[in-house]
């Protein structure tokens, strides 16, 4: 009686094995879809630092295009244009507003 009973089983096994790892497959599914959610809604701190890095630079870049334009702005302010004190005072309002966020480097020597 065991004979009769163990020899389908052994012939069937075989023919289990793929649908045991589709098994596998589904039942995994819903933790692969959940992780690679998690990581698409999360920032490594790798990237969060390129990110901040690349703010920073952006900040410093406007920071500097706005100090040539208010050298300029000021040099024709003190030959008498009234409209590039305007705007003097315009960039240099926005300059004091840009400049908390811009850190100050250590100077060298």
């Amino acid at each position: 009686m065991r004979l009769r009973l163990a020899l389908p089983v052994v012939m069937i096994a075989p023919l289990l094995t793929g649908c045991l790892g589709t098994v596998v497959d589904v039942v995994t599914l819903p933790v692969d879809i959940a992780s690679s959610a998690f990581d698409a809604a999360t920032t490594s701190q790798s990237e969060a630092d390129e990110n901040r890095g690349r703010e920073l630079r952006k900040r410093e870049e406007r920071l500097g295009k706005l100090e040539r334009r208010y050298g300029k702005e000021m040099d024709d302010c003190e030959r008498g244009d009234e409209k590039a004190c305007e705007e003097a005072r315009r960039i240099y309002a926005e300059i004091q507003e840009l400049l908390p966020s811009v850190p100050v480097e250590p100077s060298r020597r």
